[in-house]
């Protein structure tokens, strides 16, 4: 099978690198939103839309410019690699994947991508770059497989370079023959059910612990006159508390992770759509929202958990490894009685307690879930639904039925 695996370095570019790197950033942002300009322009004309070899034609065209020619400086690739950006966002918002494509601003996302002339000279901990030359980076693990595209990206004052290979590699076959059911909360991050047997992993709450940290450099540096020095420094400031909360619920859900994928060929967990789960509750002006304080803290301590993230992470370890990742419905998995089968909302009287008004089985609401998403992916497996895809929002009638089988 073919793996495509991205290893992720911190670079150290001397001064003259660190000017190439930004103006390579500023190139390509300022190629993106020119190109995306034209295209609006197009379109409120009612012209066609320009293809991704029309964009090309104009880019020489901006680069033979006395006004632009400063684009020269950076490498072609880059530029390049703008349009086909733009061109892809173009053909996601057809498709209606994504929203319309929108401007880049300054500091946001600043990054640039090469696909061709990278060299990696791995005893040594160094990586060229076409016109940034030779740069030294923190070689923390060794990069197995050919070379693809490489990015690097500029994060709260420290460049990374993000090196994407390819390689061929045996079908695996996991170790472990067990199965799972994972419930994802905020009082607990997991709830794990396996064969009986109940474990908890307890949140990081990384964004939590650091607020009021992040709430002081925020306001310190909302008193700075913008854009001047003092400001630059306090935006730095921010932006390490924040890189900060990034790396520590990044490092916690690869090893939450890991752990799971290691131990269990089949991992079940629930189908949710985290994008509606933190929707705002402030409504109109008209229909104002009710509750809409403790709604916003509830959606920020779910969106400090990563549940997608966490997702994705052992959607990608468990192919690697030859296992799998089922989704089962959400629908009642915890207000179902893993014991009877009976379900009613009144068996969850309060967030962490269940008991169920038919049989009287009590425990606590998270095991429950957990023991019933199980079950699920035990009910997925016995119809040979071994699928990737994401579970019907149609099949909670059908798994309600195998739980309570």
């Amino acid at each position: 099978m073919l793996r495509v695996q991205s290893y992720r370095f911190e670079l150290r570019p001397d001064g003259a690198q660190v000017r190439l790197s930004r103006r390579s950033c500023g190139a390509r942002r300022y190629v993106f939103n020119r190109a995306l300009a034209l295209q609006k322009e197009r379109r409120e004309k009612g012209e066609k839309h320009l293809s991704y070899a029309d964009l090309c034609k104009h880019l020489t065209a901006w680069k033979a410019d006395p006004g632009t020619a400063w684009l020269k400086e950076v490498h072609s690739q880059v530029l390049q690699q703008a349009l086909k950006d733009l061109d892809r966002a173009y053909r996601n918002f057809f498709e209606g994947r994504t929203a319309f494509p929108r401007f880049k601003k300054k500091g946001q996302g600043d990054a640039f991508r090469h696909q061709q002339g990278v060299r990696l000279d791995q005893p040594n901990g160094r990586i060229y770059l076409p016109k940034l030359g030779w740069m030294r980076y923190r070689a923390s693990r060794w990069v197995e497989g050919e070379i693809g595209q490489v990015t690097v990206s500029l994060h709260a004052g420290r460049w990374f370079v993000s090196v994407q290979t390819e390689r061929e590699v045996e079908a695996p076959v996991h170790p472990a023959a067990s199965l799972v059911g994972i419930d994802v909360g905020v009082a607990r991050f997991a709830t794990l059910s396996s064969n009986g047997t109940i474990a908890v992993i307890e949140p990081v709450n990384a964004f939590r612990k650091a607020e009021e940290a992040l709430a002081n450099a925020q306001r310190a540096m909302a008193r700075k006159k913008k854009f001047s020095r003092n400001w630059n420094k306090a935006k730095a400031r921010v932006q390490a508390v924040q890189a900060r909360i990034a790396r520590i619920r990044s490092d916690f859900l690869h090893k939450a992770s890991t752990s799971i994928s290691k131990n269990h060929a089949v991992v079940c967990i629930e189908d949710l759509d985290v994008r509606n789960m933190t929707a705002s509750a402030a409504g109109t002006v008209e229909q104002p929202g009710a509750n809409v304080r403790q709604k916003a803290g509830l959606n920020k301590a779910i969106l400090d958990q990563g549940w997608g993230e966490f997702a994705r992470q052992l959607g990608y370890k468990q192919d690697w490894r030859g296992g799998w990742l089922l989704r089962v419905p959400a629908a009642n998995t915890s207000r179902t009685c893993p014991e009877c089968g009976h379900v009613d909302a009144a068996n969850r009287p309060s967030q962490a307690v269940f008991r169920c008004v038919a049989c009287g089985h009590a425990g606590h609401a998270d095991d429950v879930a957990a023991r019933n998403i199980e079950r699920a992916g035990h009910a997925r497996l016995a119809r040979g639904d071994t699928s990737p895809v994401r579970a019907s929002a149609r099949e909670p009638a059908e798994a309600m039925q195998a739980l309570a089988a």
